[in-house]
């Protein structure tokens, strides 16, 4: 068993790195392919800001000259800071049913993180705020949302047999759209609107959707505030992860809760395009741009990923204003279906709320740790 760390700017390095899953995966009906410009962009170091900041090794196990697993380990120094800790993350996780190959490509990532002075390892977790975190363990059923993990079962062994443990889990849960809401929800949200002096704005053009990413990088960086676990965004991830969301977002769905003229809480959603990805394999060219336009339109599916509200907002009826707006962004339009995407199973006060409203959870990704000492 060999194990390359790749040169990223080695073309025939980084397609075995891309192509890999797609092999693993040919007879897995739900998988979802990654965005072939997404994937092509976290091995440029040029393009991907994350480097600007930290450094990653993307490392391929081959036996007789065949690639038969990968691996990305992150050291995320701009995470460390603010977490006051030495934690790297593993990502990208592949590999045929070889024990042998898994080991030793986390055997590799324990090495290059210790030399890094890290202690830990956690994963799989991505390098943006947007890249899905865990290992899937319930739902391999269910087609993955657009860019969350989609895994076989015998991940999780192989994982476990690194001597990983859980960390914690996170939850997706199910929405029909077309399901009895409580009116009261949306009763509570008016009147917490009119005593809190907030109003909800709303987006009829990317246009107007791109004049507010500076201060919506202001809000997100602020929501974080009594939170760990996660990481303020930089100008160039903000222009990385906005180029790659208003590509497809629909700017019904995002919602921006404003106390005065400042954002003070938010809710994105999306399309979801998973068809389309699995019909053209993830490519932009020379046609797959044109069925993922058209999928934005007939979607039936609408992922919700993404909401937060400033802290001092939280207890004082902001949630009651998020389901709401939440309810009314999954019933614009065409959409059907629901997916409420990635909830940590910590948030007990929040899962009920949802079940009350008729969400069931039914996907489950699970986040590992270990130590490096």
């Amino acid at each position: 068993m060999d194990i390359l760390e790749i040169d990223t700017a080695d073309r025939r390095q980084a397609r075995a790195f891309r192509e890999l899953p797609f092999r693993l995966y040919r007879d897995i009906p739900p998988w979802v392919p990654p965005l072939e410009t997404d994937a092509r962009a976290q091995l440029d170091r040029r393009r991907n800001p994350f480097f600007r900041h930290s450094d990653a090794a993307f490392l391929l196990a081959q036996a007789g000259g065949r690639t038969v697993g990968r691996l990305a380990v992150l050291d995320n120094r701009r995470w460390n800071e603010f977490n006051h800790e030495r934690t790297a993350f593993f990502y990208l996780f592949e590999c045929e049913n070889d024990p042998e190959a898994a080991q030793a490509l986390f055997e590799r990532a324990f090495a290059w993180a210790r030399a890094r002075g890290l202690d830990r390892i956690i994963g799989p977790k991505g390098f943006t705020a947007l890249d899905g975190l865990g290992l899937l363990v319930k739902g391999f059923e269910h087609r993955p949302a657009f860019g969350l993990p989609y895994n076989p079962a015998y991940y999780v062994p192989l994982v476990e047999a690194a001597g990983f443990e859980p960390e914690g889990e996170l939850v997706s849960g199910y929405l029909n759209a077309r399901a009895p809401f409580p009116e009261k929800i949306h009763r509570l949200s008016e009147l917490v609107q009119k005593r809190r002096g907030l109003r909800v704005m709303s987006f009829k053009s990317r246009r107007d959707l791109r004049a507010l990413i500076p201060r919506l990088k202001e809000l997100y960086n602020a929501s974080l505030s009594g939170t760990t676990g996660n990481v303020p965004l930089t100008d160039e991830e903000v222009d990385a992860i906005a180029g790659q969301l208003l590509w497809f977002a629909d700017p019904r769905l995002i919602k921006v809760v404003l106390k005065d003229e400042a954002p003070v809480g938010f809710l994105f959603a999306y399309p979801d395009i998973s068809a389309a990805l699995q019909r053209t394999g993830g490519r932009l060219f020379p046609f797959g741009w044109l069925d993922m336009l058209l999928e934005l339109r007939r979607t039936k599916w609408v992922n919700v990923n993404g909401a937060g509200i400033v802290e001092r907002y939280r207890g004082l009826g902001g949630t009651a204003i998020l389901f709401s707006e939440m309810h009314k962004s999954v019933t614009a339009g065409q959409f059907e279906h629901a997916d409420l995407v990635q909830i940590g199973v910590e948030n007990d006060r929040m899962l009920r709320e949802l079940r009350d409203l008729g969400i069931a959870f039914y996907k489950t990704h699970r986040v590992y740790q270990r130590a490096l000492g």
